[in-house]
């Protein structure tokens, strides 16, 4: 009945014409005094004709209507034929909407190829810039002195954005390599902790790690780069002689802890969004607000899941689930 309805009001102006036309054929025979069953009767049967057309006419615009509805619920470029047009405003609007279809669809190549050579561009000059910084690193390698330390650490820092580079362009690559198989937690962790030991060392910082003990099922590289943010963090946002705990909660819980500064309360939701520093990352002016948004993104595509807990002035908790979901990869 609502299709009903609405059919009648798109079309008031022709159902008023017809009215219209009615009342001065009833008025014309009146006049002259003409009887009335002479219009009346034509009138009735016009009525029932026009009720029989107008019902096919409604069953044939719901139908148009249904079929319209199943079109916006797919995208552009699955979407299919449209229903056969009825009218001249039909074939138009169709021919525009085409015209606009292979228009998107240019700019949408356009686009692709773009974004395609600037991520070949940023993925050869992030493997390009790897050499000149394994030269340096041996270089200070070689010498003993404070400075030739604070130098590695420096570039320990350039080679972490670099690897924050290239996992922001393999996030959405179609060659992104996942390799899930069962591995050692400790062997990851001892990695990552090992890469930040001369920072754990010269800030006189105190490490509190025991075997875990456990294996999952992961991607090696994806994790490694996961924690290595998260001991990152924890280095950065704790001061000289502060604590990190590494330890499992749980079977299959990762729990990284530090008793640094803390994250204020409204930051607290909004770590993990791309692009958001907070409170302390705004302070320090160098945090770009990717690390713990690309870790987020590892995990979920790694089945795992990442959560923070955090107190201002007590420390932060960062808690990995190792328990992966089933998902697929592509």
């Amino acid at each position: 009945m609502k299709m009903v309805w609405t059919y009648l009001r798109d079309r008031r102006k022709a159902v008023g014409i017809f009215v219209l036309f009615s009342l001065i054929f009833l008025v014309t025979f009146y006049l002259y005094r003409l009887p009335l069953g002479a219009v009346l009767y034509p009138i009735g049967l016009c009525l029932v004709l026009g009720g029989v057309f107008v019902g096919l006419d409604v069953r044939r615009a719901r139908d148009k209507h249904r079929r319209l509805e199943q079109l916006s619920q797919l995208s552009g470029a699955v979407m299919g034929e449209f229903p056969t047009p009825l009218c001249q405003d039909d074939r138009d609007y169709q021919c525009i909407i085409a015209h606009l279809r292979q228009e998107q669809q240019e700019r949408e190549q356009v686009m692709q190829h773009r974004y395609g050579d600037m991520v070949d561009y940023y993925t050869v000059w992030a493997h390009q810039i790897k050499t000149p910084i394994a030269s340096m690193r041996l270089t200070l390698q070689s010498q003993d002195s404070t400075l030739a330390r604070q130098q590695l650490e420096e570039l320990q820092r350039i080679e972490q954005y670099v690897e924050m580079v290239l996992a922001f362009l393999r996030l959405d690559s179609d060659s992104t390599d996942y390799l899930f198989r069962e591995y050692e937690l400790d062997h990851m962790v001892r990695g990552a902790v090992r890469k930040f030991s001369t920072q754990f060392i010269r800030r006189r910082m105190t490490l509190h790690y025991q075997p875990l003990v456990v294996r999952v099922l992961t991607d090696e590289k994806w994790l490694t780069f996961v924690l290595e943010q998260v001991l990152s963090n924890a280095l950065k946002y704790n001061p000289d002689g502060g604590e990190v705990w590494i330890e499992l909660e749980g079977a299959s819980t990762l729990c990284i802890r530090d008793n640094g500064m803390g994250i204020a309360p409204e930051d607290l939701p909004r770590i993990f969004q791309k692009g958001y520093t907070g409170y302390h990352g705004r302070r320090d002016k160098k945090a770009s607000g990717l690390g713990l948004y690309l870790c987020q993104r590892i995990c979920t595509n790694l089945g795992h899941t990442i959560t923070a807990q955090s107190t201002p002035g007590e420390g932060t908790t960062i808690r990995i689930g190792l328990e992966r979901e089933q998902r697929w990869v592509e």
